[in-house]
């Protein structure tokens, strides 16, 4: 499973695709992570803060909740953010 739900707390198994046309969620990777596409290049942490900025405004959370739990450095992240209605919303779309 791609995320998990802790309480108040989600953490979300992440496949990033940096340099992309438009910011967007894609398909279950493999069977332990959701692909997003993300307009940064991987130069300097513009796509990991790039990705913020979008999950942030997806899930309505500020982008000082989302914390990065491993992979900042890697393709595959984990990050970690409060569980909201938008991101229950979001799991019935997929």
């Amino acid at each position: 499973m791609f995320y998990e739900v802790h309480d108040t707390k989600v953490s979300l198994r992440i496949k990033a695709q940096p340099a992309a046309s438009r910011n967007e969620f894609c398909e279950i990777y493999g069977d332990d992570a959701i692909k997003i596409r993300i307009k940064a290049p991987a130069v300097e942490g513009a796509a990991n803060k790039e990705l913020v900025k979008f999950l942030a405004k997806s899930f309505k959370v500020s982008k000082g909740d989302i914390v990065f739990k491993s992979g900042q450095n890697s393709k595959i992240k984990i990050v970690e953010f409060p569980r909201t209605e938008q991101f229950e919303a979001w799991l019935e779309t997929i």
